[in-house]
């Protein structure tokens, strides 16, 4: 069966390559399909046309950069943490803290979004300055933002594993570099931030042990038991505002 369909396939391209031949021309017409190459227009046609690949490119890796260069990253991690500490892998849902996750990264990212609107988009659509400047003026907010927040030990990691000449400025650290330095360091922040949030629903779940343990249940599983009292504490101090608090103090 493999054999015949890769003849029948061969076949097709076969007869594909004779009706090229045969007609002459740069069109390719099929029932349905038209493959048609076309001469080089202007070139404002060909510029507009490269700026639109560019343009796809970048959104293509807008949830990479989103990830890589905000403060996305440890929102995420510590509100995942906290869902692991309360006891409840389903509650809230993924997609109601990826919500979340990513209101609190616009509106920590305010400041450096407003900077690079102003500052870059802004005369780039007014035709002030061109493709190249306005990407370089759009950089170096999120470069002043994850300066803020990496560590010196990090960027000196990846400074010595890419070889790289100690710097005389911070301009003189490839945005690479410091991207890989600054995951890093949230991530190190936001499990700092995690084990602060695990203590007193740990401290919960060895009391509610203890008790069980010393009235002979040990067939009831702890947690059973616990996850009431870990939801009351967490809705009686307000944990949700703590949380969103001291996530968006962390990045001040």
């Amino acid at each position: 069966m493999k054999r015949k369909a890769f003849l029948l396939v061969g076949l097709m391209l076969l007869i594909l390559l004779t009706m090229t031949a045969c007609t002459g021309t740069d069109q390719l017409a099929a029932p349905g399909v038209t493959l048609s190459v076309d001469p080089a227009g202007k070139p404002a046609e060909v510029s507009t046309g490269v700026q639109l690949l560019v343009l796809l490119t970048v959104l293509s890796l807008a949830p990479s950069i989103l990830i890589m260069a905000t403060s996305f990253t440890r929102i995420i991690m510590v509100l995942s943490l906290l869902r692991n500490a309360l006891g409840t892998p389903s509650a809230p849902p993924t997609q109601v803290l990826l919500g979340l996750a990513l209101l609190l990264t616009f509106f920590s990212m305010t400041p450096v979004i407003s900077q690079v609107n102003d500052q870059a988009l802004q005369p780039y659509l007014k035709g002030e300055i061109n493709q190249t400047q306005a990407f370089d003026t759009a950089v170096k907010p999120f470069r002043e933002f994850m300066f803020r927040q990496t560590r010196e030990k990090d960027l000196e990691l990846f400074l010595s594993m890419g070889g790289e000449k100690q710097p005389e400025t911070l301009d003189d650290i490839p945005t690479l570099t410091l991207m890989s330095a600054f995951v890093i360091s949230e991530l190190k922040t936001a499990f700092i931030m995690g084990f602060v949030i695990y203590v007193p629903f740990l401290i919960i779940d060895m009391i509610i042990s203890s008790i069980l343990l010393s009235m002979g249940m040990m067939m009831l599983p702890p947690s059973v038991i616990s996850l009431p009292f870990k939801i009351l504490l967490f809705v009686m101090v307000d944990g949700w505002y703590l949380i969103a608090r001291s996530l968006l103090l962390s990045f001040q």
